[in-house]
């Protein structure tokens, strides 16, 4: 008999991907590295993958068929996700003060302050909050602090970055002209805010940042769209799925007692949390030069698709004893963040506010979930509801 948690996870994707996932699974039973018309050359091995993400010399984020190129038309040439090289090298640079570990904590703790005690105070209560509401809403209003846009509401500026998301699919290779005037038109009040703080030049902040590394408003502003487009779904669909694995194993009480003793296993638990939902299921490059992945032939111009989610749980299902770190970590290197120049530069600002979050509703006693529902076809698995009451 399956557990619990293994049975709504599963739910969780088949309601995302009804079609995709079987199909996914499938192809990973055939081999680490398979060719599948129409779709391209897929990577279901972990090994593979972080060799994949590691040469971005023969596998690039650049030019058709990668992530890069789907983007480009709504956010401009030079916002990381589509670059390669030096000036990738360059930028990132630029960024990477704003999202040490250190940082990412005092701007969530502070940004989240009003927000949680809301909610920890309804739980207190003996009141019900819904995790996928409150998670939205922290997600964007940790985004708009940052990109200088913190007078627009949280929950409207998550909003305007799902809108975006829902026009892609796993499928999709690059978004139609409409979809992109489209796509432009949803951002443009949120990147005009922007455009104030960067002419601003607030120091501390990420446009004042970039401005001050050289970049001009153009490329500044498109930067601050990609990151309102990747960094509130992460979290948003993250912390529903972590908090629904962590109480359907029965690890609440175990993990608030060691929250209580000053959180020795808790990023263990998140760790192992985030490596069985796997936030982005599918990673995407492009092949800049021929060659060999394992025993598969790769052609130039080949599309990648490596599937993380498969990848992730190479190393099996939920592990409850590694989650409380009695055992080894099965993947420390948090591939679902990925792996070399293109690692993620936002991991500590979303492991920042997943800590927060957490922290707080476990330490205000969330101890049941009420309610839930699954979200049906959507780019990224997670929950359309879950409502949680304290024990």
């Amino acid at each position: 008999m399956k557990r619990q948690e293994h049975v709504w996870e599963r739910r969780v994707q088949l309601a995302a991907h009804p079609l995709a996932y079987p199909f996914i699974t499938a192809v990973a039973r055939r081999g680490p590295v398979v060719r599948v018309p129409g779709v391209g050359v897929v990577v279901s091995d972990p090994e593979l993958a972080r060799q994949v993400l590691l040469d971005h010399e023969r596998f690039r984020k650049d030019g058709p068929g990668s992530s890069g190129a789907l983007w480009t038309p709504v956010l401009g040439p030079a916002v990381l996700l589509n670059m390669e090289g030096e000036e990738h090298r360059r930028l990132r640079a630029a960024l990477a003060g704003l999202f040490t570990r250190a940082q990412a904590t005092e701007l969530c703790t502070r940004v989240l302050g009003p927000v949680l005690r809301e909610a920890t105070g309804r739980l207190g209560a003996g009141g019900a909050v819904d995790l996928v509401a409150l998670t939205r809403t922290a997600a964007g209003t940790v985004i708009g602090e940052l990109l200088g846009v913190a007078d627009t509401a949280g929950a409207e500026v998550f909003e305007r970055g799902e809108r975006i998301v829902r026009m892609v699919g796993l499928r999709t290779r690059a978004l139609t002209p409409r979809q992109v005037t489209r796509a432009k038109a949803v951002l443009a009040s949120l990147v005009a805010a922007a455009g104030e703080a960067y002419d601003r030049a607030e120091s501390g902040s990420m446009m004042g940042r970039l401005r001050g590394h050289g970049l001009d408003r153009e490329q500044a502003l498109g930067l601050a769209a990609a990151f309102l487009l990747t960094g509130t779904e992460t979290v948003a669909t993250t912390v529903p799925r972590v908090f629904a694995l962590w109480h359907d194993s029965g690890l609440l009480p175990a993990l608030r007692a060691d929250l209580e003793e000053g959180g020795a296993a808790f990023d263990t638990a998140i760790d192992e949390a985030m490596r069985v939902i796997t936030p982005s299921p599918a990673m995407l490059r492009r092949a800049a030069q021929p060659g060999r992945l394992g025993a598969t032939a790769v052609r130039e111009g080949d599309r990648v698709v490596i599937a993380t989610a498969r990848c992730d749980l190479a190393a099996g299902p939920f592990d409850r004893a590694a989650a409380l770190g009695r055992c080894p970590a099965h993947d420390p290197k948090r591939l679902w963040f990925g792996a070399g120049p293109h690692y993620c530069i936002g991991a500590p600002l979303a492991l920042a506010e997943i800590r927060v979050l957490m922290q707080a509703v476990l330490m205000a006693g969330a101890e049941r979930i009420v309610r839930r529902r699954v979200k049906r076809r959507v780019l990224i698995p997670t929950y359309a509801r879950l409502v949680v009451e304290a024990g």
